[in-house]
């Protein structure tokens, strides 16, 4: 995981950057490179070519001694600044023995040959499939003047364009690099890529001369049509009938988190003690022992896996991880924090992930918080639970779906914006002390095979005995033994919940207090560009504009209605919920234990 700064002249045409603007934009570009460093404190590197210069901010994860960036082909004429991690690298690597001399050992370099091979015909949805991982990067061709950004599928990496008062395009891992530099902003689309070359097949796709990002990510499973006659692990009562659909569930997730334990540095888990985080926990221990680099031949170089967990004295996630930590065998560590110092912490917060989201920004101050103690016992990676709750309909709102076609359609939805939101968070709030956060649920296959379920199976369908079926049923049955009983069936909870109620007390108590009701008032003149909605979310926002003042860094914050992290479709579910705007899960009355 890294950070990255390129810049690229669209109006030169085939005439390099005169030699005097070239010096001035590379200053330029290592200013906006500066802002991002907490993403790769390692080392820094930088290119400048004819018309592209990129600079790079490397974490060093894979190969530390020799993968520093941007990468150069063996031939020196295709430059490579990567951000994230290619989990199949190796075997990528081997389809290239002979025909390419790899100069380093990191996983990303694998992008560069894979360039070569689809260069000619210009399909490069088909050589972004054959990666394995989660990244954004930008390669520039020199030899043909032609770039190519592009980014993972869910879009786990951030990634922001932007366009100068001259017309040169930009792309930067932070919004924050861009910020002040750039007329215009906007994120980079996920699951998308961009080419400035022409090819017969891609003409139609970019009708004027300024390319355009394509989409490259494509699946069946976004129709319901496809999945609605899969194959059912259980009957209309609940009764298991097809075990083969379960198994493929756990196979599948353990998989990907062992390809994801490819780390030359220490590693450990988020443990928050929720049915997600402790499943990744467990199966991570189970491979901890050996280097999966070497087909476990040979011993970990840390052979004992730390956790991490964080809340408020006594909060629910802390009692829960414990219990987890215990079973599981994991050398467990709790970081405590006070009301105080979370909100003392919130204008640092809201600068590192970039946006005033009220879930977000109250999700995100533990973590960042928690991050901080990560890095200071030298630990650069970390496994997470993300994405659980998107692909297995997790958020206690689902228990409202009416039907199968509307739970599936909205986890689709809840799929589309996941870099709007969790991913984010967790990206930004780990890597603002350079520590890396992967995200085993969100692999590409795990991710079809998820998505793939009949959505009967993932519904909290009534049972005989009149209960509804707990959320996340099918995965708490693929790894219930794994996990002590109280953790694999317990509720779930959301983050900003879990470490404890008060934080998300307090914060919409103090808003309420700071805020004044003519400031808020007066919120569409103040903040023209997506109003705030509550005082909350108009408190954020005023430390956002400080930060980030412009109408485009502004427009790049989600800005939707919806109670318990629900879209804003899914409100149609519940008349109660029209006049609602909450994302506590503790919203969902009859649903939550402790609903408000």
């Amino acid at each position: 995981m890294c950070g990255f700064v390129g810049c690229f002249d669209l109006n030169s045409g085939s005439a390099p950057i005169a030699e005097g603007l070239k010096e001035e934009l590379r200053a330029q570009v290592l200013e906006m490179s500066k802002k991002i460093r907490h993403r790769g404190p390692d080392w820094s590197g930088v290119y400048t070519g004819n018309n592209a210069i990129l600079s790079h901010e490397r974490l060093s994860i894979v190969d530390p001694l020799s993968g520093k960036q941007p990468l150069v082909s063996d031939d020196e004429k295709i430059i490579l600044a990567a951000n994230g991690e290619i989990y199949n690298h190796k075997e990528i690597r081997a389809k290239f023995d002979g025909s390419y001399k790899f100069r380093t050992g990191s996983d990303c370099e694998v992008i560069i040959p894979l360039y070569k091979k689809y260069r000619k015909s210009g399909d490069f949805t088909k050589m972004i499939e054959e990666l394995s991982g989660i990244f954004a990067f930008a390669l520039y061709d020199s030899e043909h003047d032609t770039y190519l950004i592009a980014r993972d599928e869910i879009g786990v990496i951030p990634l922001y364009q932007g366009w100068d008062k001259a017309g040169r395009y930009y792309v930067a891992s932070e919004l924050k690099a861009l910020e002040g530099d750039c007329q215009t902003i906007e994120e980079f689309p996920n699951g998308s890529y961009l080419y400035s070359g022409r090819h017969a097949e891609l003409v139609s796709a970019s009708t004027d001369e300024t390319p355009k990002p394509i989409r490259w990510y494509h699946r069946n499973w976004e129709s319901y049509e496809s999945v609605k006659s899969a194959p059912k692990a259980t009957d209309e009562k609940g009764e298991v009938i097809n075990p083969s659909v379960i198994e493929k569930v756990r196979n599948g997730l353990e998989t990907a988190v062992k390809a994801q334990l490819m780390s030359d540095v220490p590693y450990g888990v988020l443990l928050s003690g929720g049915l997600d985080s402790s499943i990744i926990a467990a199966i991570t221990q189970k491979y901890s022992k050996k280097r999966i680099e070497t087909d476990s031949k040979e011993a970990a170089w840390w052979p004992q896996l730390h956790s991490f967990a964080v809340g408020l004295e006594g909060s629910p996630d802390l009692i829960a991880a414990q219990k987890a930590a215990d079973y599981i065998g994991t050398v467990h560590h709790e970081v405590h924090f006070t009301i105080q110092e979370a909100l003392d912490a919130l204008p640092d917060v809201i600068y590192h992930i970039e946006t005033y989201d009220i879930t977000t920004v109250r999700a995100s101050t533990p973590m960042y918080l928690l991050a901080r103690v990560i890095k200071s016992m030298g630990i650069k990676m970390v496994l997470s639970g993300e994405g659980s709750d998107e692909l297995f309909g997790g958020y206690l709102y689902f228990h409202k779906a009416p039907n199968a076609q509307e739970f599936h359609e909205e986890l689709v939805r809840k799929m589309s914006k996941l870099h709007l939101y969790d991913c984010l968070r967790a990206n930004k709030s780990l890597m603002a002390w350079g520590v890396e956060g992967r995200v085993p649920f969100l692999d590409k296959d795990f991710i079809d095979i998820a998505m793939g379920l009949n959505p009967s199976d993932k519904m909290n369908i009534k049972l005989p005995d009149g209960k509804q079926r707990m959320e996340k049923w099918i995965l708490r049955k693929a790894f219930e033994d794994l996990l002590p009983e109280s953790i694999a069936w317990r509720q779930k909870e959301q983050f900003s919940d879990g470490v404890g109620y008060n934080w998300i007390d307090t914060l919409k108590k103090m808003t309420e207090e700071k805020v004044s009701d003519a400031e808020f008032a007066r919120r569409e003149n103040r903040f023209p560009v997506n109003p705030p909605k509550t005082k909350e979310e108009y408190y954020y926002r005023e430390i956002y504009s400080r930060l980030f003042p412009s109408d485009s860094a502004a427009r790049c914050v989600p800005h939707e209605a919806g109670v318990a992290c629900s879209t804003a479709k899914a409100l149609e579910w519940d008349a109660a919920w029209k006049t609602m705007d909450e994302p506590s899960g503790r919203a969902i009355a009859g649903v939550h234990d402790n609903a408000y």
